[in-house]
């Protein structure tokens, strides 16, 4: 492996973590405090640096010389993206763009998503042709082949992430509690089938990656293939003290854009590298404590 360049000779190099304030950001973060990794982890919130502000960026790149970055920022909400697309554009896109321009010499880590398939079959390897159905999703298609121009880039498709987000509302399972919890009845659906993993999992398969020098792109996602109702009945069960009310729904009652049925993803060549199969959201729930989502 080439060791990451260091700002001076005595110093560790730098690892920048953009949109480190959000579920996979944050939980990147953690993870690499329990780990001894080679870099200096420099977590970016929009505090630190608006990443829209293109001199500020350069500024701070310039100052700080990342080895590594890993892109978690995004505007990722699918109803702003379809009702903001220019936004949209501007944050998954040029954001992107930008940070690819400046890290010519760096080792990217993009962040994309299983949306980038139109959901008829499932079960999608890295060589399948992707075909966007929502502003979201199309994004990400175009910011990932910004990426592609870089001779060191990973691209990691992945899938729902769960777990705790800093603001405590980023997570499907956040969303979840905080409407039961509200006395709220939430309808999910039964056909729409994605392949879920806790955060912390994604996280800790990332760095394992990263250390790795991986490149090109790959599919990093549980092992499991769960419906949103699925997904409500797991976590009704996890949490035996909160009323949970949800009622069966189906993607054909929906009435907003179309939504892909099943972005399930082969991730046999991220086990291939990593030498272990993907985790089991199932089994991973059952490991945690109530409190721990």
């Amino acid at each position: 492996m080439t060791p990451p360049r260091a700002s001076t000779e005595n110093e560790s190099p730098v690892a920048w973590i953009t949109g480190a304030g959000g579920l996979i950001g944050h939980a990147l973060v953690a993870c690499a405090v329990r780990m001894s990794l080679p870099w200096k982890v420099r977590p970016l919130t929009r505090a630190d640096v608006d990443l829209t502000d293109w001199p500020g960026v350069t500024k701070l790149y310039r100052e700080e010389r990342p080895a590594l970055i890993l892109h978690c920022a995004a505007l990722s909400r699918t109803p702003v993206c379809e009702a903001h697309p220019e936004l949209a554009r501007l944050h998954n896109i040029e954001v992107t763009r930008h940070l690819v321009h400046l890290a010519s010499d760096a080792y990217v880590i993009f962040f994309s998503t299983d949306l980038v398939f139109d959901g008829r079959k499932g079960h999608y390897r890295e060589h399948e042709a992707v075909h966007p159905l929502s502003v979201y999703a199309e994004t990400k298609v175009i910011a990932e082949e910004v990426v592609r121009q870089l001779p060191r880039h990973l691209i990691l498709r992945t899938s729902l992430n769960l777990g705790r987000s800093p603001t405590g509302d980023r997570a499907f399972n956040e969303q979840l509690r905080r409407a039961w919890a509200a006395g709220h009845t939430t309808r999910l659906f039964v056909d729409e089938y994605r392949s879920p993993i806790a955060a912390d999992e994604t996280a800790r398969l990332v760095w394992t990656l990263v250390l790795q020098q991986a490149t090109g792109t790959l599919h990093l996602a549980g092992r499991d293939r769960l419906s949103r109702w699925d997904l409500g009945l797991l976590l009704a069960s996890h949490w035996p003290d909160i009323d949970a009310r949800m009622e069966p729904a189906s993607q054909k009652e929906f009435e907003g854009p179309p939504r892909p049925p099943d972005t399930s993803l082969d991730c046999s060549r991220a086990e291939g590298l990593l030498g272990q199969p993907m985790p089991s959201f199932r089994t991973w729930l059952g490991s945690q404590s109530p409190n721990t989502l």
